[in-house]
């Protein structure tokens, strides 16, 4: 949403309405970050610039670094993998912390700058490529935790990618759009199938609010850091595949009622959703953002029973 328009001349109030006093901001906060002239001068000398297509949005608060780093938790055996380091501002941060970082970017301008900026971090690695076609069991033996800033066009695949993965991480820390990362936590009422997605693995929560000032160039919305625990098992008795395939087809039409949706979606006669809803203790009328993940185990468990998935 964009910032709203202040009107010219208006003197500012340090009381809010009601005659509430407004809090004071944090003092980091005010660094010079006016626009970030080290980061426009390390793109300039690198003759690179924010990439669009690659939704690259820097981040230049120190508060906001702080947030991430301290949600990681590391300590320092611990062994991270970045994905999209930019110019690797997080990166150092992670690195004075943890055992070993290892930076995916996709972008090669970025990887032959990260290779200058970051070459007096003995514990970094940068390596040139896509995460949703990197295998972790290839780069960690071991436990290893995922911080990311992820732009919205990549956020679904890669979180799926990286929780299916033969070795997911323990813990996910990323920054996405505030609305995504509202729907990421929602509960039954208000969920979507992004939200299913990540809490049939993980445990998610918001950690901080980050304003679209925090970077550069600013993105429209602002942002938010989740913090999300890794189960190891999932958070509910299902296979993934017919699990998903019956939460796939409930949320294709989020508007209409599930003995409406699940035969067009899921090939079964018309007459054979009704039974099986009502057997799993759900009222054929309720939609998909209603359900809860119990909800949804038990209906796959009766499609599978009936063996319509």
């Amino acid at each position: 949403m964009p910032p709203e328009r202040r009107q010219r001349g208006r003197a500012r109030t340090s009381i809010r309405k009601g005659g509430a006093p407004r809090r004071r901001a944090d003092p980091r906060r005010h660094t010079d970050l006016n626009p970030s002239r080290e980061l426009r001068s390390t793109l300039a000398r690198f003759g690179l610039r924010p990439r669009k297509g690659f939704g690259q949005n820097f981040l230049v608060d120190p508060f906001v670094l702080d947030q991430i780093v301290a949600a990681a938790e590391l300590a320092p055996h611990d062994d991270v993998l970045e994905v999209g380091p930019g110019l690797g501002v997080l990166t150092r941060a992670l690195a004075e912390r943890a055992r070993r970082v290892v930076a995916i970017e996709i972008d090669r301008g970025m990887v032959a700058a990260l290779a200058e900026t970051l070459a007096d971090q003995a514990n970094v690695e940068v390596a040139e490529g896509d995460a949703l076609r990197v295998e972790p069991a290839d780069l960690f033996a071991g436990p290893y935790k995922l911080v990311a800033n992820l732009p919205y066009y990549i956020t679904s695949p890669l979180l799926r990618h990286f929780f299916e993965a033969a070795r997911p991480p323990q813990r996910m820390v990323v920054m996405v759009q505030r609305e995504v990362a509202e729907r990421i936590v929602a509960a039954p009422g208000a969920l979507s199938l992004l939200a299913v997605s990540v809490q049939f693995y993980g445990r998610p929560r918001i950690v901080g609010r980050v304003p679209a000032s925090a970077f550069l160039p600013a993105p429209k919305v602002d942002s938010a850091i989740v913090a999300i625990d890794v189960l190891g098992k999932p958070a509910v008795a299902a296979a993934p595949g017919p699990f998903f395939k019956v939460v796939s087809a409930g949320f294709a039409m989020p508007r209409k009622q599930l003995h409406n949706v699940l035969p067009q979606k899921i090939w079964m006669p018309p007459d054979a959703v009704g039974p099986a809803l009502e057997a799993a203790g759900i009222d054929p009328m309720r939609r998909a953002q209603t359900l809860s993940l119990e909800e949804w185990a038990r209906l796959t468990h009766e499609l599978q029973a009936r063996h319509l998935v």
